[in-house]
């Protein structure tokens, strides 16, 4: 008996995610079909049909699914323990002088190459 009604929602999902669907491709349709109209009356139609496509998707199981994943990750970006601004400042610093530091050592190993290779190749002058 469960597993109908699984297969039932599962199948009232999919109708309407595809309705979701339908919604979101008829507002960029629509956007294209009257070009003579306003952009900003055609993006506002653009906008709604987006709105109402989410509002279709959290109906299913799937949108339910995502709205709690999104609760989840709110709760847990609570918890991140944020660096202060000296911490952050740093940090900055530090990968800047390191790119330097690097672009000048990876500069040097490119030169270098670039004589040996004209070296072996009798291209020295």
């Amino acid at each position: 008996m469960n597993a109908q009604t699984d297969t039932g929602a599962s199948a009232l999902d999919k109708v309407k995610l595809l309705l979701a669907i339908a919604v979101l491709i008829s507002g960029i349709g629509g956007y294209y079909y009257y070009p003579d109209m306003s952009v900003l009356i055609r993006a506002g139609g653009v906008l709604a049909s987006v709105v109402i496509a989410i509002v279709i998707v959290m109906q299913t199981a799937m949108g339910r699914d995502a709205w709690q994943f999104i609760q989840g990750s709110r709760v847990e970006l609570r918890k991140v323990v944020w660096p202060n601004r000296q911490d952050t400042t740093q940090t900055t610093l530090a990968v800047i002088v390191f790119v330097i530091i690097l672009g000048v050592f990876f500069w040097g190993l490119d030169m270098g190459l670039l004589w040996v290779t004209k070296t072996l190749t009798g291209q020295v002058g």
